[in-house]
């Protein structure tokens, strides 16, 4: 069967990470990060991209099947399809999560049986010390509909950042949900490289889908090599875990909270 993927990316970050090669993403996901970006431009932005991103998601990491279906003409057409069957979960990671985790559900749904499509809800919250620094992140909530046995469990979150809140999640999943699930998978529009060595190492399970791997604090000669190959000198978090260039506090952003 055919497993071709979305074009990605040179780096060296290993082969569970996906850093999608293109260039219309890549333009509209700039539009997304510039100040005067506002609603509701602001959320047709935000689904074009995770309809970008879910795609590659589905098309490297969703099961496939011989399907046939009879069209118009009266002719059977077959070929490799999704299989239907696929079941997953959504889990919306609020607040910035809570969008995107809606258009990937939404989608699914209709490319999947919708009865085996689901919705997650995480509450959670960064935890910092005195001088504002991430120091990990909490859940103070959840809201999970059932097992996760043989479930893929994707994280649309777009912000990768720190990586704290996604491995709490992660391990919340493993520690408390029903059954093992089939495969973890968190979908970002911007990563760090503290994020990616963090979950890399930490969640050696997870596959990470993403357009830009953000790295703007590092110095010039690491920035003129591939992403990864000097990863230990790689920079793309300020003091406070802000992402430079990043997008700014995207949670805000997207819930007017700043207004």
């Amino acid at each position: 069967m055919s497993r071709a993927r979305t074009p990605e990316i040179d780096h060296r970050y290993g082969p569970t990470v996906h850093i999608l090669d293109d260039a219309y993403m890549r333009s509209l996901l700039a539009e997304l990060c510039e100040p005067a970006t506002v609603q509701p431009r602001l959320n047709w932005l935000l689904q074009s991209l995770y309809d970008g991103l879910l795609r590659a998601c589905i098309n490297g990491e969703f099961p496939r099947v011989v399907r046939s279906v009879r069209t118009r003409m009266g002719a059977e057409y077959r070929d490799e399809m999704l299989d239907p069957a696929t079941r997953v979960v959504s889990v919306d990671i609020a607040r910035a999560g809570i969008k995107p985790s809606m258009i990937c559900y939404e989608l699914l749904s209709t490319v999947l049986d919708p009865a085996g499509v689901r919705q997650d809800h995480v509450i959670m919250q960064r935890t910092t010390d005195a001088a504002g620094a991430v120091t990990g992140a909490s859940i103070s909530g959840t809201k999970v509909g059932g097992p996760v046995e043989g479930r893929i469990l994707l994280f649309p979150d777009p912000m990768g950042a720190t990586g704290s809140s996604l491995r709490e999640v992660v391990r919340w999943y493993q520690a408390h949900g029903e059954g093992r699930a089939a495969a973890f998978v968190s979908l970002n529009l911007i990563v760090t490289p503290e994020f990616l060595r963090r979950v890399t190492t930490e969640v050696p399970e997870l596959h990470v889908y993403a357009y830009r791997v953000d790295r703007g604090l590092s110095p010039a000669d690491v920035l003129a090599q591939p992403p990864g190959a000097d990863w230990a000198r790689e920079r793309g978090l300020d003091d406070h875990d802000y992402i430079v260039p990043g997008a700014g506090g995207l949670g805000e952003v997207l819930n007017n909270a700043l207004r």
